[in-house]
């Protein structure tokens, strides 16, 4: 085969590729409809779509947009020529194949698009060496290098944009940038060498996706980004900030349904807290170490105070007042508290397993900053802990801003299909085909 090392221009205007990486047809094409009209360039059938439909998503998507450029996200590793042959002759102008795939099944992908009028871009996602393995499928006859920051790993919250910069200075064939762009990123993205910038969830999760399109476009052909309340990507000083957001709702469905701490409850359903954790284990009733705590814990903390989840009381109303003068985000009490129609009067976060009027005594049994447990979960100082009227969940450090994200992710997946209920007046069972996912 006849290798191209000629070098290409990029086009001047960058191209604006939407991932609809559904697992419902249906659901696709409401968002396909809404980002055409906003400013798409290209829409892509995501490899959930295709390997839940199959070829027949491409095929729709050419009916339904003639003159668009239609992208098979194939994701292809093996029997090169016969997946690009199939997507293309389903639709596909663009098909997108795996740069971890042998050099045979890259060549064998690069010339079936050429005898069939499609082109290939070459993902780079999980390649242990991106900026080698762009060079070499650039010498293979590629049409396109796919810089991709795979989900997991923006979950992670992992860095973006400094492969793009070397990737792009490093071949002559436009690259595409995918993983976790919004309309505050989508600028970003093209300054950093990106000639076609592939957006997913912030146009298929948003309220409305064509405002979403419009908003990245308008970033893209500016350079001057666009602020997005959502689809961010939780970083160490952004962490807070999305803790406040989202329930334990969402973090159970981020950690696959896992059960939250519900041997507590807050004194007023209204009340939620989310903060990093400091400890107390005390004796029952014995509220020296709760109230020494107050002193040394940091402003925004959330004191998690292990008091066996039995009186008497460890908590009131001046240890409240104290809380709220040190600035802490709320108090979470495996034991009793009292005083409660101050506290909710207060409004300070209060979450307790017993309510009762009598106090114990300060002994100062206990210790402050240690590990402890609270109803079969552990908490550490320095955990992240979110708070609501259905539960505790506790977010080891180590990983707090990856559940962060994906319980972002929960949420704003959410978001999308309550508003499809609302629009369609619709329900659940029939917006998300409930009956058809349903295991055989």
């Amino acid at each position: 085969m006849q290798r191209r090392t000629a070098k290409r221009k990029q086009q001047a205007r960058p191209l604006l590729q939407v991932a609809l990486d559904f697992v419902d047809l249906d659901r696709a094409m409401k968002v396909a409809e809404a980002a055409a009209g906003a400013g798409a360039d290209w829409l892509e059938a995501g490899t959930p779509l295709i390997k839940s439909e199959g070829l027949k998503s491409v095929r729709i998507l050419r009916q339904r947009f003639p003159k668009a450029t239609i992208v098979a996200d194939m994701k292809t590793m093996d029997a090169g020529r016969a997946e690009v042959e199939a997507a293309a002759k389903a639709g596909a102008r663009v098909v997108h194949v795996l740069a971890a795939a042998s050099d045979a099944t890259i060549a064998e992908c690069v010339e079936a698009a050429r005898n069939v009028g499609a082109r290939i871009t070459a993902d780079l996602i999980s390649v242990p060496d991106p900026v080698a393995r762009a060079r070499q499928v650039e010498a293979l006859g590629v049409d396109h290098i796919g810089v991709h920051t795979p989900i997991d790993v923006q979950m992670l919250g992992g860095d973006r944009f400094g492969a793009l910069r070397e990737i792009a200075q490093a071949v002559n064939i436009p690259v595409a940038f995918a993983g976790g762009v919004n309309s505050e990123t989508a600028a970003a993205a093209v300054e950093a060498g990106a000639a076609i910038v592939v957006v997913g969830g912030a146009i298929t999760k948003a309220d409305d996706p064509a405002a979403a399109t419009a908003a990245i476009r308008q970033a893209m052909d500016t350079g001057t980004a666009v602020k997005s309340e959502l689809f961010r990507r939780v970083t160490e000083e952004t962490l807070l900030e999305a803790l406040s957001r989202v329930s334990t709702d969402n973090v159970s469905d981020a950690l696959h349904r896992a059960p939250v701490i519900t041997a507590v409850r807050p004194l007023a359903p209204t009340m939620r807290a989310a903060g990093r954790a400091y400890t107390v284990r005390t004796a029952p009733g014995d509220f020296a170490k709760p109230v020494e705590a107050i002193d040394h814990a940091e402003p925004g903390d959330v004191l998690v105070i292990d008091a066996g989840g039995v009186g008497p009381a460890v908590w009131g109303e001046l240890a409240t007042w104290s809380a709220r003068n040190r600035h802490l985000a709320g108090v979470i009490v495996y034991g009793a508290v009292r005083d409660t129609p101050d506290i909710i009067e207060m409004g300070f976060p209060t979450f307790a397993s017993a309510i009762m009027s009598n106090a114990g005594e300060p002994r100062g049994f206990g210790e402050l900053g240690v590990p402890i447990n609270i109803a079969g979960t552990p908490v550490r100082t320095g955990d992240w802990v979110v708070a609501d009227n259905d539960g505790v969940a506790v977010l080891p450090r180590e990983r707090a801003a990856e559940i962060a994200n994906r319980a972002m992710d929960v949420l704003e997946r959410e978001n999308r299909i309550r508003q499809e209920i609302k629009d369609e007046g619709s329900t659940l069972a029939t917006i998300t085909h409930l009956e058809y996912w349903e295991k055989r």
